[in-house]
C-alpha cells in the first residue's frame, strides 16, 4: 500500500481534501477502488497529522433477483474498527425495470450520489469520499470532450451547498493498475459487480480507446492529465494553482 498512500497523501495536500475533525463517509461499492480507498484512509490516519473519522457505507442497489454478499466487507470494517452501514435502495429496479434506461449509467450515478449525500447527513458526516482514480479522471475528460463537446471533468473536491457536504476523491492521483495491485496484495474482499450494464458502457469504450492510444503513443494519458492541471480544469490545478505566464 506504500505507493497508494503516497498518491493519496499528495492528493490530500495538493487539493486540500481533508481537515482535522472531519467525519468522512467512504462510499464502498465493494469494488477494488472503494476498498483500497477505505484501507488507505485508515492507514493514513496514523501518520498524516490530520485527525479524522472514517465511516463505511454501501448502497444495496436493489437489482431484481440479485443480492450481493457484503459480509466480507462488513468483517473487514469490523477488524479495522470502522463503523459500517449497508443501506437498501431501489436504484437498480428504478433504472432498469421501471425506467428501462437504454443508457443507464448517468441516471444511476446521480441517484447513487444523492443516496450517499443523504446518508452523510443522516450519519453526521461532513465529507463523502469516492474512489475515482487517475484513469477515471482522464476518461471523464475525454468522454466530456468527445461525447458532449465540452471541456470538463469531475473535481477533486466539490462542496454541495444544498446538502452541506463536501465530496472528495483522495485516489485521483493513483493509477488504476496500482490500485488493482494493492487490492490483490492486501487480499481485500472485492465484491463482483452485478450491474447488468457492467463492461458494456461508454466509459468502457473510452477506457479501451485510451489503452490503444497509450500502446501506440506512451505518455498519452499523462499529457492529457497535464493539460487538465495546467488549465486548472474544474480545480485540477490544485489549491496553489496560478495562471501560466503568457509569451509575448
Amino acid at each position: 500500500m506504500q505507493k497508494i498512500l503516497g498518491y493519496m497523501r499528495k492528493a490530500i495536500q495538493e487539493y486540500g481534501l481533508i481537515s482535522s475533525g472531519d467525519r468522512i463517509l467512504v462510499g464502498i461499492s465493494g469494488g477494488k477502488d472503494s476498498l483500497v480507498l477505505m484501507q488507505g484512509l485508515i492507514l493514513l490516519r496514523r501518520f498524516i497529522g490530520i485527525d479524522y473519522e472514517v465511516v463505511g457505507v454501501t448502497l444495496d442497489m436493489g437489482f431484481t433477483g440479485i443480492k450481493p454478499d457484503f459480509s466480507p466487507v462488513a468483517e473487514l470494517c469490523e477488524r479495522q474498527g470502522v463503523e459500517y452501514h449497508v443501506i437498501p435502495t431501489q436504484i437498480g429496479e428504478i433504472v432498469f425495470d421501471v425506467r428501462k434506461e437504454p443508457s443507464p449509467c448517468s441516471l444511476c450515478a446521480r441517484m447513487r450520489r444523492g443516496a450517499l449525500h443523504d446518508a452523510a447527513n443522516e450519519l453526521g458526516c461532513s465529507k463523502v469520499a469516492l474512489g475515482h482514480n487517475y484513469d477515471d479522471a482522464v476518461e471523464t475528460f475525454v468522454m466530456n470532450l468527445f461525447t458532449e463537446g465540452r471541456i470538463g471533468c469531475f473535481s477533486p473536491s466539490t462542496y454541495l451547498t444544498h446538502k452541506k457536504v463536501t465530496v472528495i476523491r483522495p485516489l485521483v492521483l493513483a493509477p488504476e493498475k496500482e490500485i488493482r495491485r494493492a487490492a490483490r496484495k492486501n487480499e481485500l474482499p472485492v465484491v463482483k459487480s452485478v450491474c447488468p450494464a457492467d463492461g458494456h458502457t461508454n466509459r468502457q469504450k473510452t477506457k479501451d480507446f485510451l489503452a490503444e492510444m497509450e500502446r501506440n503513443d506512451h505518455g498519452f494519458k499523462d499529457r492529457l492529465f497535464g493539460a487538465m492541471k495546467r488549465a486548472n480544469v474544474d480545480g485540477w490545478g490544485g489549491v496553489n494553482w496560478v495562471p501560466p505566464l503568457k509569451k509575448d
